[in-house]
């Protein structure tokens, strides 16, 4: 009878070791199915990542339409208002950067016969350069060459799929967050109502709280890049700078990435200035190194004191690691996450460890 006992009870271990081996390696296909797939549809979950930040960046604005009693409105209709205005701002930059850029290439391509004659006199600069380096000369061989014709047709038709490609991603990115934007409430109430009930008041404070934080940061980064636009806007159409409008979005378009994006547009706008004078040029350097220094000091703590407080440390580190991720959209979205992630580490990780 014994024995009986003793060989089932060493069946049944074996068969519990069995399935929790089963069960291990089945976790583990399933962990490397899900990596595998989300390296694959890398570009789609960034869009969608990016879309998300959006909503949430635009949803104070939604929020304060619908709470205010002047012109009461429903949250799809405060969602429309927010749209076509995110649209008319997207129409507006094309509006000033397009023209400029249009006149720039047609007046290039009206002075190519002029460049060619010009080359051809040595007693110009430019005819001293071809007839040292012979520059024109390499050009005109390379026009005249058989290969010449496959590749400038596959770049066109590589060009051609880069822009639609970012239009396509530029159109997927507005219509996601304009989805993500309509439906925020609930679909934050679908993922709190996955945590257990007895934690569900606790995590919903702490995510209202994250909520509120990356929108007060993303306003306020809209704020601080607004005056950095205007400030170029406005010293570009002082001292003769050209293209003073297109300068100024570009600049505040570059002051939304933290700590690198201030210092590229300065020094974009700095050799622009080179096309006036390269006195204009060195007081614009002197100009975009005082507004850096105002910036951090003055303008980023008075804008931010509400929103997020990050370490700079953490602030630099996390821009890094962002921007080695996901590029340009991850330094854009390493601030709020890493708020994130401290707010989550004082409110639940560090009490839960002061209790043990």
């Amino acid at each position: 009878m014994s024995e009986e006992k003793t060989g089932t009870g060493v069946n049944e271990s074996s068969s519990s070791y069995f399935t929790y081996a089963f069960g291990l390696a089945a976790g583990a296909l399933s962990a490397y199915a899900l990596l595998r797939l989300a390296a694959h549809a890398q570009s789609v979950l960034i869009l969608v990542a990016l879309a998300a930040f959006f909503a949430v960046s635009l949803n104070p604005i939604v929020t304060a339409l619908t709470r205010q009693s002047r012109v009461p409105m429903p949250r799809w209709t405060a969602v429309l208002v927010v749209g076509f205005g995110v649209l008319a701002i997207v129409a507006g930059f094309l509006a000033i950067i397009v023209p400029p850029v249009s006149r720039e290439v047609t007046a290039l391509v009206h002075q190519v016969p002029h460049l060619l004659n010009e080359s051809q006199d040595q007693s110009t600069w430019l005819g001293r350069l071809e007839a040292k380096y012979h520059v024109f000369a390499k050009v005109q061989s390379t026009l005249d060459s058989k290969d010449f014709g496959a590749n400038a047709l596959s770049g066109v038709v590589g060009a051609g799929k880069y822009v639609l490609d970012m239009l396509t991603s530029m159109l997927a990115v507005v219509a996601l967050t304009i989805y993500f934007l309509a439906g925020l409430p609930n679909v934050v109430n679908a993922v709190f109502r996955t945590v257990p009930a007895s934690r569900r008041l606790r995590a919903r404070a702490i995510g209202d709280e994250i909520l509120v934080q990356v929108g007060r940061y993303m306003l306020g980064s809209l704020l601080n890049a607004s005056i950095a636009g205007l400030a170029t806007f406005v010293w570009s159409v002082t001292f003769g700078i050209p293209y003073p409008a297109a300068l100024g979005v570009m600049v505040a378009l570059m002051d939304m990435v933290p700590v690198i994006g201030s210092t590229v547009g300065g020094a974009i706008v700095t050799l622009v200035a080179l096309s006036v004078s390269i006195p204009v040029a060195l007081a614009t350097l002197v100009f975009y190194i005082a507004f850096r220094i105002t910036e951090d000091y003055l303008l980023l703590p008075t804008v931010m004191r509400h929103a997020v407080n990050v370490p700079p440390i953490v602030t630099v580190v996390a821009v890094l690691i962002g921007g080695a991720l996901m590029g340009l959209i991850g330094a854009l979205l390493a601030i709020p996450t890493a708020a994130a992630l401290k707010l989550v580490t004082q409110e639940a990780l560090i009490p839960r460890l002061d209790r043990r």
